[in-house]
């Protein structure tokens, strides 16, 4: 069963990549979207007989890959808890962003590729989570870090897009570095790349020393600390997340499929899959829960500026991702992988509804051109809705709440119980969680309420007027525009392809906390669900469901107060944002400019890198090799030619002198040698 699970993606990604040309459109569509629900169909059966007690961690061998000397491991695929969640959110989200695709990219020439690489996306990250070793982790690791490549840059003739995708590419590569020193490093250490039985011996290492930069310092401190280093790149920690806003410049289904279910959730997963390890490291969990801490503020602070909806949604992943890291740090590795379960189902979600709200008004993101579109796409309103009450934890504590009032609440409460540091991260947690509400409710105002701003947008002038040619002019027509302007436009909802996986995911965003809940984060259920998958303290568990009551209601709090303030600036006093911006305005360009982070490194970085390029171009390719090497050789012998063709006269008088010169010249070296 899961060898099927897995390796029906790759098949389909390489039918439909391969023979696109061949079979055409349609049945790629249907090859593709069919292996990942059979896939997902496959993947909850075992999700559900781990919930049920029944489960067994289970490793099927596929091939003996590598022996060399003391490196000897083969391809397994390793089944337990944490691999049984990861599935079902994988092959879930994917399997409904394929759905969803035969709908949004309805209009594109090149289908099959897309649907090729969505594929080859979730087949990397499938073998990612099924790792038994580290080097099969990382196959899927760098999969998934060529399939994003390939996805974000998908438009390849938009300018944009390519630099996206190769900036993507690019600063992941920098936390691959670490992550490939800390596998190296854990080899050397346990002489294994086995992750069972470097997990089995790591308690063993703690508070042994390795030489290290001519330093002796901790040995897994060191490692744990490379190893998330490549969790920061991968999952978008501060320092390395420059590239995930960009990459909303790929098509809208592979945002939700990038920034919910796969590669973002690689370095949460990975740091959950290796907690023994990070549980002899104090100092590594402490560094984990300060990124995790500084992201989640940094995003939101961001994310409550920004005017494009999918670039707010963006910065809504990188500040949830930021509340699982500081989750592991604390030592609550069951609250952040509830969290990623939680997280799929709402920000998945989110960003199809968007893709939505964007196909509803012609390519337009610009939340300022949005306003009263509740009554023309009321399924993507009802539905973006429910996505915003998950992520915003809306609940009564001890009654019900949405997903996320359940997982985030979760993590809220461990950070507290954990003292120390994780006293510092929970407060960090509420003022996140006010700045999430409010941001997401300002989402749902400027985009479904108040007047509607639809006529301000250039791209629904040019679609209505037809400036875009002829494709978009039939396509204004088609949903009742009219030839004298954009006042004739209405906004139209989605095709039933793209209802379809809003309306499943819907149910996960309202009931996939109260259903799961109990497993994930409560004692005893936890202990019993895990089963060694992962590193559970039933202590700091009890400790966290033993709070004080005005913990569990803090965030209820920060909640409702965001809530409130967005309803009384976009609702009912709509120039107190303009207002605020005018009296802040430092403040504001601050966080609307990112905090400057693509600036910063654009003068550390990017303009080094390119002087020192041009030097060794010029000055050494150019001036140096080429002048001397091809080009200098090339001279010389079009030197030579030249002096060549001038003797080369074709006159009699002309050789017989050079003869004459010969001889005059072999006569004088027989007289100074012979005579």
């Amino acid at each position: 069963m899961i060898q099927a699970i897995v390796f029906l993606p790759l098949l389909a990604a390489l039918v439909a990549g391969l023979g696109q040309r061949v079979i055409g459109n349609v049945p790629s569509k249907i090859l593709t979207t069919g292996a990942l629900f059979t896939s997902c169909a496959l993947s909850w059966p075992i999700f559900l007989s781990f919930v049920g007690g029944s489960g067994e961690a289970t490793v099927t061998p596929v091939l003996h890959w590598v022996s060399s000397g003391a490196l000897q491991f083969n391809w397994e695929l390793r089944v337990d808890t944490l691999t049984a969640v990861m599935l079902v959110v994988i092959t879930t989200v994917s399997a409904l962003v394929h759905l969803y695709s035969w709908g949004y990219m309805e209009e594109d020439p090149d289908q099959p590729r897309f649907f090729a690489y969505l594929s080859l996306f979730t087949f990397a990250m499938l073998m990612l989570v099924t790792a038994n070793n580290l080097v099969q982790m990382f196959f899927g690791w760098e999969g998934v870090g060529l399939a994003s490549y390939l996805l974000i840059g998908f438009w390849y003739k938009k300018p944009s897009a390519n630099a996206a995708a190769i900036k993507a590419f690019v600063v992941n590569r920098v936390g691959d570095l670490g992550f490939m020193l800390g596998i190296f490093g854990t080899f050397l250490v346990f002489g294994t790349v086995s992750i069972p039985e470097i997990l089995a011996a790591a308690p063993g290492m703690a508070g042994s020393t390795i030489g290290f930069m001519g330093m002796r310092l901790d040995t897994m401190t060191i490692l744990c600390l490379l190893l998330f280093i490549g969790a920061m790149g991968k999952s978008a920690q501060l320092g390395l997340h420059t590239w995930l806003p960009d990459a909303m410049e790929g098509p809208t289904p592979v945002s939700a499929l990038i920034h919910a279910a796969t590669m973002v959730t690689a370095g949460v997963f990975m740091v959950c899959r290796l907690s023994p390890m990070f549980e002899t490291a104090p100092v590594a969990q402490g560094v984990v829960m300060f990124v995790g801490a500084a992201t989640c503020f940094f995003a939101a602070t961001v994310a409550t500026t920004q005017w494009d909806i999918k670039r707010v949604i963006a910065y809504s992943t990188c500040s949830q991702l930021g509340y699982m890291f500081f989750a592991a740090g604390a030592g609550a590795y069951g609250a952040a992988m509830f969290h990623l379960f939680t997280h799929a189902f709402f920000k998945a979600l989110l960003f199809l509804g968007a893709g939505s709200v964007i196909h509803a008004m012609h390519h337009e993101q610009d939340m300022r051109y949005y306003g009263a579109l509740r009554k023309q796409i009321p399924i993507t309103y009802w539905a973006m809705m429910l996505g915003t009450l998950a992520i915003t934890g809306v609940g009564i504590a001890g009654v019900a709440g949405f997903a996320g009032f359940y997982s985030k609440d979760g993590i809220l409460e461990a950070a507290f119980a954990s003292g120390g540091g994780g006293v510092i991260a929970f407060w960090v947690g509420v003022f996140v969680a006010f700045l999430t509400s409010f941001y997401s409710w300002r989402l749902v105002f400027l985009t479904f309420y108040g007047k509607p701003r639809w006529e301000q947008s250039e791209h629904i002038q040019h679609a209505v007027h037809g400036d875009h040619g002829h494709d978009d002019h039939a396509h204004a027509h088609a949903h009742g525009t009219h030839s004298d302007g954009t006042a004739g436009y209405h906004p139209h909802e989605s095709p039933l392809s793209m209802l379809i996986p809003l309306v499943i995911l819907s149910i996960g965003a309202v009931f996939a906390g109260i259903a799961f809940h109990h497993q994930f984060i409560y004692p005893e259920e936890g202990m019993a669900f895990w089963k060694g998958s992962l590193a559970f303290d039933e202590h700091l568990m009890h400790a966290a469901h033993e709070v004080p009551l005005w913990v569990k209601w803090t965030p209820f709090t920060a909640m409702a107060i965001g809530l409130f303030l967005a309803w009384n600036s976009y609702i009912r006093n709509t120039t107190l944002p303009a207002r605020f911006v005018a009296q802040f305005k430092l403040l504001h360009q601050f966080l609307y400019n990112k905090w400057y982070f693509d600036e910063l490194y654009n003068i550390l970085f990017v303009k080094p890198a390119f002087a020192i390029g041009r030097f060794f171009w010029k000055r050494g390719d150019e001036g140096t090799i080429d002048r001397f090497g091809p080009d200098g050789a090339a001279a010389l012998v079009a030197g030579g030619t030249r002096l060549a063709v001038r003797l080369q006269s074709g006159y009699v008088y002309g050789y017989a002198f050079v003869m004459l010169l010969g001889l005059v010249g072999l006569a004088s070296w027989a007289m100074v040698n012979f005579l």
